[in-house]
């Protein structure tokens, strides 16, 4: 947090709060309305789920973005915190000037998937977490067969230019077929796509 704080106040930022614990996290918000809120999982009294459920689920007054810091290899409980509405995650060893970044790209409005974790750790446990709940064809059912290509390859953590590459088109034709799915599937951003993908089994699956 020291290497943070250095950073922000150098790059014209500023970290303006610490909380112990997750209820002090959601009262702390509340009081300081800060643009970002990077959030452990693990937490004592609230833990870094319920709390990001809180400030930025679908019954939050007033949205907060949060950006969550995980473990890897070992906080498989970062699916469920997609499910509650951060709008990214990063390893909990990334250096203070990648976790800076990290807070000015949500903030911007843009979501945060780390590739490396998304294939490793969401991957991984997400059928396991919660398989199959519903039919592709079901959940996903507005989606034209292109569309369809690229919100896998987007919930795979891949890049905009990683999915032009691979699809044979344009970055800005990519993004807009991001833009499409995401408002057919009404979610804020690319890293909500990440779970009806694995719900659904469009990715993940057995």
């Amino acid at each position: 947090m020291a290497g943070l704080r250095r950073r922000a106040e150098e790059l014209g930022g500023e970290v303006v709060g610490e909380a112990a614990d997750g209820e002090e996290a959601l009262a702390l918000a509340a009081q300081l309305r800060p643009d970002v809120v990077v959030m452990d999982v693990r937490m004592p009294k609230l833990d870094g789920i319920a709390a990001t459920r809180a400030l930025a689920g679908p019954e939050a007054a007033a949205p907060v973005k949060v950006l969550v810091v995980t473990t890897f290899n070992v906080d498989h409980h970062v699916y469920e915190a997609l499910r509650a509405g951060a709008s990214g995650f990063l390893l909990k060893d990334s250096p203070p000037a990648r976790l800076l970044e990290g807070v000015r790209t949500v903030a911007r409005g843009e979501a945060l998937l780390d590739p490396s974790v998304t294939r490793e750790l969401i991957g991984r446990y997400a059928t396991r977490v919660r398989p199959r709940e519903e039919p592709v064809h079901g959940a996903l059912a507005g989606l034209s067969p292109r569309e369809l290509e690229v919100l896998r390859l987007v919930a795979d953590g891949r890049s905009n230019s990683e999915i032009a590459v691979e699809l044979v088109l344009s970055p800005e034709t990519v993004k807009t077929y991001v833009s499409r799915l995401l408002a057919k599937l009404d979610l804020r951003d690319r890293v909500q796509a990440v779970v009806p993908a694995h719900r659904t089994g469009l990715v993940g699956g057995a």
